[in-house]
């Protein structure tokens, strides 16, 4: 019993260190790989290298590199609440994924309907991946989400299900459907099809970035104020930005945790309703009843 007890605790801490591994070695990367410069320093994600590809070269970006970590991170994450589940004796971790389950199960049929509860596993890994990419810039590290192209991949993804979905009732509903509610308007439902995935990303991306951008104006501005008011003081005190004490963090808790947030849950909430939105059930199961009356 005490082995298995000791061997329980020590992959416990494998899971924790999996979790928690990959923002370290994310910030000591950045430390490492950064230039040294002065001033205001506003940049997208920095290049690391580039594969040889036949007809584009492949980029590895910060965005991506992060994007794994946070990836690996979670992992650990989940792991680590999943290990240990007993029917009989749940623990607090068990009691707290089952919550999270409930939770997204809920979301799902108040919004998509019991025909989508399968899809409560991917609107998860949507909240979980968006809140951890943008929550990330905690950490120092460039958050994921600031980069358009991590976001339109996500709204590509998205779009490409709630096409699959608008398919289900057969290419020429498909069609039809560009026509409702009359004819003339097909030109702006096509625009506006087109508009949905780029609205998606373009709205997640500007708002992380927005945020990131007037954190670090307002802190340099700051500082600048307190070398003028109170660079007069003697010694090291004259060096300290007393005015940048305080408010940067308020700053910093609404753009990178409230705002971070409140983001992955409209993009999910947005992806629940586009593919629900989209799927016409009843034609779907009309069509599914002909095919059986047929065989």
């Amino acid at each position: 019993m005490k082995n298995k007890s000791f061997r329980f605790k020590a992959v416990d801490v494998l899971y924790l260190l999996m979790t928690i591994l990959p923002f370290a070695f994310g910030m000591v990367l950045k430390v490492m790989t950064t230039p040294v410069s002065e001033g205001i320093a506003i940049s997208g994600a920095r290049i690391f290298f580039s594969l040889k590809m036949p007809l584009q070269n492949l980029v590895i970006t910060e965005s991506q590199i992060n994007s794994w970590l946070v990836m690996v991170s979670i992992f650990g994450l989940c792991l680590y609440f999943t290990h240990g589940l007993s029917p009989s004796q749940p623990s607090k971790r068990q009691l707290i994924a089952e919550w999270v389950v409930e939770k997204v199960d809920g979301i799902i049929k108040e919004n998509m309907g019991e025909y989508f509860a399968g899809f409560a596993p991917f609107i998860a890994a949507i909240l979980g991946l968006s809140a951890f990419s943008s929550l990330s810039s905690l950490t120092g590290l460039y958050p994921p989400t600031s980069d358009i192209n991590v976001t339109a991949g996500w709204a590509i993804l998205v779009f490409i299900l709630i096409t699959y979905y608008k398919f289900k009732a057969g290419p020429l509903q498909y069609m039809k459907s560009f026509g409702d509610p009359v004819p003339f308007l097909a030109p702006l439902n096509i625009i506006s099809e087109v508009a949905t995935p780029v609205s998606m990303a373009f709205r997640h991306y500007g708002n992380v970035l927005s945020g990131a951008v007037i954190s670090v104006l307002i802190a340099t501005a700051l500082q600048g104020l307190s070398s003028m008011l109170l660079g007069w003081l003697p010694g090291l005190l004259g060096d300290i930005p007393f005015l940048q004490i305080g408010l940067p963090a308020i700053l910093s808790l609404y753009f990178d945790v409230f705002s971070g947030l409140l983001q992955a849950y409209i993009f999910a909430m947005l992806t629940m309703l586009y593919v629900a939105g989209g799927f016409p059930q009843d034609e779907y199961e009309k069509r599914k009843a002909k095919k059986q009356n047929k065989i």
